[in-house]
């Protein structure tokens, strides 16, 4: 038990959470890519000695469930002071290739002594490989989606240059790294500060990291044990193959006893030939972030909260693939499903919220000589709660981000967005209705290339306990209706539309 007594760790949690907070603030206002900019996509984090995630910052819980991995791909390695760590192979740490990460060792200045690590994860739009913005729609190996970059040090952002240039738009993509670097370097200094204020150097602040961690367990303890036991089981399906026209089965049995939580995903299906595939660090995300939603949401968000969690997938499935297995998808739109998984079963026992709309709608597009990309996720209808309606147009679970506002969209690409409105009606009728979904239709004003990666195209997000089901997404150009998955030309005024799913009502109508 920790001699630290509770007003100091509160203050502590404060402290960490600011400078995480701060870390992402320099990021966004750093970056020049609309990705990261506008839509805030990226994460940023503090770890203990031991890798060990301690504080977050409230971004992207599938970027933050799964960075403790990347720190653990490098604790033990040998690097020099000052130096920082690059890594996005979804193998060892990380999630699909455009999530880049940054991890900094952080030690006080003089004596060396060891305070942790700071890291930023951020979606580039593009890290190179045949399809522009690195997101396509039907590769067969991660070879297909990029730059692959294994673990290793960097001792300036000058040593970024060889890498960037097997990137399209190299001078943003510098940028957006340099924003990263940035933002690990604030955090470094303002640990460092945490340290020069305490009266016993390192001491307090190491202690402190490990307070928070041992609260954020017992809590997370105490409330498995206020929950009756028992085991659980969720099955839904991903929309595969070339075109998303083949379903993929998914299973998951959660077990509650005592204060442990057991989330097994045996008998789900083997992984794919195209890009649904999961690295396990991604499926822990995702059933990590379901749990903290209904179980404690407003516990410190650290690694401590996971400790009496278990989260198994057999290698080799979908949701614990093999490299070099393709996993572009597997980050955006499995990881979707299997929260959606998680929140159904544990949902028996806790009172969860009926299916949001499970995909993020991933766009990208390029220009005809690849000059420029651009990538985005689009939101759509939540699911409602017992005691709810599901909000409207926003991006759901495993998706923290914003919509690209149309002025950046028509500055910086050569667009015009005809339509941006909520899609009235789409929600799921109930006792509680479900969030609608959103539609944005743009206009080319020159050759662009487009590929799209979206769910629940096939099958709309349920309604629970007599609750209707939300509408299905739809994708559209020219008026023609595309496939879940797909990639294209658009000609000058020729129309992209994208209809995002609607959330699934909670509970039936009086």
């Amino acid at each position: 038990m920790s001699a630290i007594d509770a007003i100091t760790l509160q203050v502590l949690v404060g402290q960490l959470r600011s400078i995480c907070d701060e870390m992402g603030a320099v990021l966004i206002r750093s970056a020049h890519s609309a990705n990261i900019k506008e839509r805030r996509d990226c994460s940023t984090a503090v770890f203990d000695t031991r890798g060990e995630l301690v504080m977050q910052a409230e971004h992207i819980p599938v970027h933050l469930g799964s960075m403790p991995d990347a720190v653990a791909a490098i604790l033990g390695r040998q690097s020099s002071e000052g130096q920082t760590w690059i890594l996005n192979d979804p193998f060892a740490g990380g999630t699909h290739l455009p999530d880049i990460t940054l991890i900094t060792p952080v030690t006080t200045p003089g004596t060396g002594a060891a305070l942790g690590f700071v890291a930023s994860r951020a979606h580039h739009a593009d890290v190179g490989g045949p399809t522009p913005g690195s997101m396509p729609a039907d590769s067969r190996s991660v070879v297909d989606e990029g730059v692959l970059i294994p673990a290793r040090t960097l001792d300036h952002p000058d040593d970024l240059r060889g890498l960037v240039a097997e990137m399209r738009n190299p001078a943003q993509r510098m940028a957006d790294l340099r924003a990263q670097w940035a933002a690990n370097q604030i955090g470094c200094k303002r640990l460092i500060e945490l340290v020069e204020g305490a009266a016993d150097d390192s001491g307090t602040l190491l202690e402190g990291m490990a307070a928070i961690l041992d609260y954020s367990e017992r809590r997370t303890r105490a409330r498995f044990g206020e929950l009756k036991d028992g085991t659980w089981e969720a099955t839904d399906v991903l929309e595969g193959g070339v075109d998303g026209s083949d379903d993929v089965n998914l299973r998951v049995r959660v077990t509650l006893a005592g204060s442990e939580l057991a989330i097994d995903f045996t008998g789900s299906a083997g992984q794919v030939e195209g890009n649904l595939n999961c690295p396990l660090s991604v499926t822990r995300s995702a059933a990590l972030f379901a749990v903290r939603v209904l179980v404690d949401p407003d516990a410190p968000p650290s690694a401590g909260a996971h400790r009496p969690i278990s989260v198994i997938a057999p290698e080799g499935s979908i949701l614990n693939a093999r490299s070099p297995a393709a996993v572009a998808a597997g980050n955006v739109e499995t990881s979707s499903r299997v929260a959606d998984l998680v929140l159904a079963a544990l949902g028996e026992v806790t009172g969860g919220p009926a299916q949001g709309q499970g995909t993020m709608n991933n766009l990208t597009l390029a220009g005809r000589d690849r000059e420029w990309t651009h990538y985005e996720t689009s939101g759509g209808g939540q699911g409602a709660c017992p005691d709810a309606a599901g909000p409207d147009a926003i991006h759901v679970a495993m998706s923290n981000t914003l919509n690209t506002p149309v002025e950046a969209l028509e500055t910086e690409l050569p667009v015009l967005v005809r339509e941006l409105a909520i899609r009235r009606g789409s929600g799921g009728a109930g006792r509680q209705p479900g969030g609608d979904g959103l539609i944005r239709e743009i206009e080319a004003l020159e050759p662009i290339q487009f590929s799209l990666i979206t769910e629940r195209r096939r099958h709309a997000p349920s309604g629970r306990n007599g609750g209707d089901n939300g509408a299905r997404g739809r994708n559209l150009r020219n008026g023609v209706e595309l496939p879940a998955k797909a990639r294209g030309t658009l000609a000058p005024g020729d129309n992209l539309r994208i209809e995002t799913p609607g959330g699934g009502g909670h509970g039936a109508r009086n």
